[in-house]
């Protein structure tokens, strides 16, 4: 009776262990897989056949290396990016490789098994089949087949010769131009430039107008009595320089009195002088004239100039309004205009080849 406790408590030791390593072992337990997504194919078209292999998360896998070729005859195409799942909370992986494949010979074929390595220990998949057929061809019925169409030849259209067109239009302009500067290369005439030249007023017309300007700026003289007698008088001076022919620009309004009572009398020249010495006082004394003041003094001006003004002489030759300049051309200028005629010559020559070219080409 004793033995027989004894043996049995030894086979409970023994199945309790066996117990406690069975999860164990299921917990190292790896698993390869192929599947092929068809088993028949025609000629030419594609399958995936897809490995997977799913092992303990811990693990170190090395997937098998292919090339170019599964089996002779079967071709590899395309080999995509392995893809992982964890399992189980991350302790378990579920790795995914896709291969894409091919076949051009008629047959039946054995996909071996693949193999692959977890921590460098080799496992394999199941072996896999794949049947190719060739595309039936019914020979009883060979009417039903045609040979090749004949060549139709496609109408010429816009697109196809526009560029010709345009070339041929600016090879046309180019020689245009050519020959014009191959005739004045050749001729070799002087240039001929006119220049208009506008007839001068004399003096007092110019001054007139001058002061009919001033005179119509009735802001310059209610405001800005210096600027008002400084363009007064310097329409003043210019008129004396040109008509009496002495610098009064340059000069003093007394320096100017003075040359003026040399030719003219006290008389005509007191309300010309009573003007400048108005206009000192504004410029340099900050005097501010009365507006009938300033009103005067122009008139005083228009009276001066009126007074001493010298009328044009009607038989004198009127003055040209334009003058005829002839330039003999100059070397460097003949130079250019070789220069030019090579330039469009050479550029005919291309656009004649790239037109030939493209009639060839439409031909």
């Amino acid at each position: 009776m004793k033995m027989n406790i004894l043996h049995i408590s030894k086979i409970c030791a023994l199945a309790g262990a066996l117990l406690l390593a069975i999860p164990q072992a299921k917990a190292q337990q790896v698993t390869v897989d192929a599947k092929i997504d068809s088993l028949q194919l025609l000629i030419g078209e594609q399958a995936k056949v897809t490995l997977e292999v799913s092992m303990d998360a811990n693990q170190k896998l090395q997937l098998p290396i292919l090339s170019d070729t599964l089996v002779r005859g079967v071709e590899v195409l395309d080999i995509a990016k392995p893809d992982t799942q964890m399992l189980n909370e991350g302790k378990r992986m579920l790795i995914q490789q896709e291969y894409t494949i091919t076949s051009f010979d008629s047959a039946l074929y054995y996909l071996p098994p693949f193999e692959v390595l977890v921590n460098d220990q080799a496992y394999r998949s199941q072996a896999l089949a794949l049947k190719v057929y060739s595309i039936p061809v019914d020979t009883l019925n060979p009417d039903q087949f045609f040979g090749p169409k004949p060549i139709r030849e496609a109408g010429i259209e816009w697109q196809d010769i526009s560029t010709i067109f345009w070339l041929t239009l600016l090879m046309v302009a180019l020689g245009g131009l050519g020959y014009y500067l191959y005739k004045r290369f050749k001729d070799n005439k002087p240039i001929i430039r006119k220049i208009k030249v506008e007839p001068k007023l004399p003096p007092h017309t110019q001054a007139l107008q001058d002061i009919e300007r001033i005179k119509e700026d009735k802001h310059l003289r209610m405001t800005d009595p210096k600027a008002y007698y400084t363009e007064l008088t310097d329409v003043l001076r210019t008129y004396m320089a040109e008509r009496f022919g002495f610098n009064a620009m340059e000069m003093t309004s007394s320096e100017i009195i003075d040359n003026l009572l040399e030719t003219n009398d006290k008389e005509s020249i007191k309300e010309l002088k009573y003007l400048f010495e108005t206009a000192d006082l504004v410029k340099f004394a900050k005097h501010s004239p009365l507006m009938n003041e300033n009103d005067m003094n122009l008139v005083n001006a228009v009276e001066f100039i009126n007074n001493t003004k010298v009328e044009p002489d009607p038989n004198a030759k009127p003055e040209p309004t334009e003058i005829t300049i002839e330039e003999k051309r100059s070397k460097q200028g003949r130079m250019v205009l070789l220069g030019s005629m090579i330039a469009i010559g050479v550029a005919i020559l291309v656009i004649l080849f790239l037109v030939s070219k493209g009639i060839y080409n439409l031909i």
